[in-house]
């Protein structure tokens, strides 16, 4: 069993160019939870921080660019808003990484705590040099 305090925590780089949504997703939702570790324990944060850059080039398989569409509402009358995938990506590849890999963590406090070692940048440039992350290439993890 791990303990919050006993964890040690890495920095990965995640290249989304080119990668189905998806399969990037599931990856880096399994390592942000800490189940690639051997330490993984359901009810403590093991997992690592994770860098996804090129986000605005990762890849829709099939027609979701145009037939999967994202609903919000603003709880007013008549307020339901729809954005098809293909024009959430155009717009605002980061929130799409993010809604897509936050979907996969736990809906609680635990997620909510998980979810902010992610950071999504749409080019290939990102803020974090000073932790010395390692590039991940998840092309023979899925």
């Amino acid at each position: 069993m791990a303990k919050p305090g006993e964890v040690e925590r890495k920095w990965y780089v995640i290249d989304a160019t080119d990668v189905p949504m998806g399969r990037l997703s599931t990856v880096v939702a399994s390592i942000l939870r800490g189940k690639n570790k051997p330490t993984f324990t359901p009810n403590v944060d093991t997992g690592d921080n994770v860098i996804v850059i090129n986000a605005s080039k990762v890849a829709l398989t099939g027609r979701k660019a145009k037939n999967k569409i994202y609903y919000r509402h603003s709880k007013f009358i008549g307020g339901l808003k729809q954005r098809t995938a293909g024009d959430f990506r155009d717009k605002n590849p980061e929130k799409l990484i993010e809604t897509s890999v936050k979907g996969m963590l736990p809906h609680g406090t635990l997620g909510r705590k998980i979810g902010l070692k992610l950071h999504v940048y749409a080019g290939p440039d990102y803020e974090q040099q000073a932790q010395k992350p390692e590039v991940l290439d998840i092309t023979n993890l899925i």
